[in-house]
């Protein structure tokens, strides 16, 4: 008779977490910065169909890398969560804190339980009427969470990003100063290691506009990410 392989829970963590934070590395990063007037998002991104960046609800965002359809599947449960929420009690009651919590517990069930962890790595963002308003938190595959502030940089070559924004954010920065950062930042991702320059049309951008009356989110697209990255194409 054939004696089964003996895991240590400790080894069966380790083995999903390294295998969770490969695929989440193979992704291309997503940076959330915050400005002057709300929070920014963007990310290298060529599908107008694919989205790494959305709306969860009045002024609550949600940006991931990963793997798509899982963390498709997460966006999915947070605006039926957001939907539920504000429709039997109140609107205001629908909260980023409360949102975090619910996908830390879905992912830290989906982490212990399952054979295979979820590869994403995601961010749940709301502005308020102040810039001391607004909250981050980021959440690991395995369901652990934290709160953030200011920045943060997921997937691809996160460590070196985090470090060249660190060095140059400034969350008083108006949107056009924070974008051309954030597109400087991604662009020091190249495969060479070299700097290289990303056409707008090959990024996604949105933001959280604390200046809009009740839906803050707001996509970046077209001729107003050209004027913001100073691409606008000539007039014939």
């Amino acid at each position: 008779m054939t004696m089964p392989f003996y895991v240590s829970p400790e080894q069966a963590m380790k083995d999903k977490s390294d295998y969770a934070r490969k695929g989440i590395a193979r992704g291309r990063s997503v940076l959330t910065l915050a400005y002057a007037d709300g929070i920014l998002f963007v990310g290298e991104n060529p599908s107008n169909a694919l989205h790494k960046i959305s709306e969860i609800y009045d002024r609550i965002a949600f940006a991931a890398v990963g793997k798509y359809n899982e963390f498709e599947n997460l966006r999915l449960a947070g605006v039926r969560y957001a939907d539920l929420r504000g429709y039997q009690y109140d609107r205001r009651d629908v909260t980023s804190r409360g949102l975090a919590n619910a996908y830390a517990q879905t992912l830290g069930t989906i982490f212990t339980e399952s054979s295979k962890p979820y590869e994403v790595e995601i961010v749940v963002a709301e502005v308020g009427e102040r810039p001391a308003d607004d909250q981050l938190y980021r959440l690991m595959y395995d369901g652990s969470v934290a709160e953030e502030h200011g920045f943060v940089v997921m997937g691809g070559q996160s460590e070196p990003l985090a470090a060249y924004v660190k060095e140059r954010h400034d969350p008083t920065a108006t949107l056009e100063q924070v974008l051309r950062l954030g597109v400087a930042a991604l662009a020091q991702a190249g495969p060479d290691a070299e700097p290289r320059a990303i056409a707008g049309r090959d990024l996604e951008a949105a933001v959280l506009d604390r200046t809009r009356p009740r839906r803050a989110f707001s996509r970046l697209v077209g001729p107003r990410l050209e004027r913001l990255l100073g691409q606008e194409k000539p007039t014939p």
